[in-house]
């Protein structure tokens, strides 16, 4: 279980910086036609624009996958031992029902009703920018079904009571 994670986690990081240095180099283009030669270039802002989308939510779900997503801490704080493993369960069953419902489903339907529509400078199918739906809900989705398997392996161990103890920095 952790190979996988550690490859997905590989995989999802490299494919993040290079778009994150895809768009560093986008937008600097941009900005030397801008000002310097003023012939502003409409198709790198919409490049800019549409990996902007697609690194936020990619990026979310990597967080996801660290559980480093909100919670509330004063709730949060007051359990421990199998009370919090269990809190913890929980709520990877309610994003797993998230990223499945919303994410999953509901961007299927979304992509899939904007395969005719194109981009204005790109002339890109809006289906192909929307499909970062669905392909993030699958991998929090993943991300849910690895940290629940890590978690029913914590109710097994013999230290169960001390998780949570003495960690209310990491609520």
């Amino acid at each position: 279980m952790e190979a996988i994670r550690k490859l997905l986690d590989k995989c999802l990081i490299t494919f993040c910086v290079f778009l994150f240095m895809f768009m560093t180099v986008i937008g600097s283009y941009q900005i030397i036609t801008r000002y310097f030669f003023n012939s502003p270039s409409t198709i790198s802002e919409e490049l800019v624009t549409y990996s902007f989308t697609w690194l936020s939510i990619l990026a979310a779900a990597i967080v996801f996958g660290e559980r480093g997503h909100l919670c509330m801490a004063f709730i949060y704080s007051k359990f421990t031992g199998k009370k919090r493993v269990f809190l913890d369960i929980l709520s990877e069953i309610l994003v797993i029902l998230t990223a499945i419902l919303l994410l999953i489903y509901g961007g299927y339907v979304m992509a899939a009703e904007n395969m005719n529509q194109v981009t204005a400078s790109l002339g890109v199918n809006m289906g192909l920018m929307y499909a970062v739906l669905p392909i993030s809900g699958i991998l929090i989705t993943v991300y849910g079904l690895l940290n629940l398997a890590k978690m029913f392996s914590m109710l097994k161990d013999p230290n169960v009571d001390q998780y949570g103890v003495g960690d209310e920095d990491n609520a």
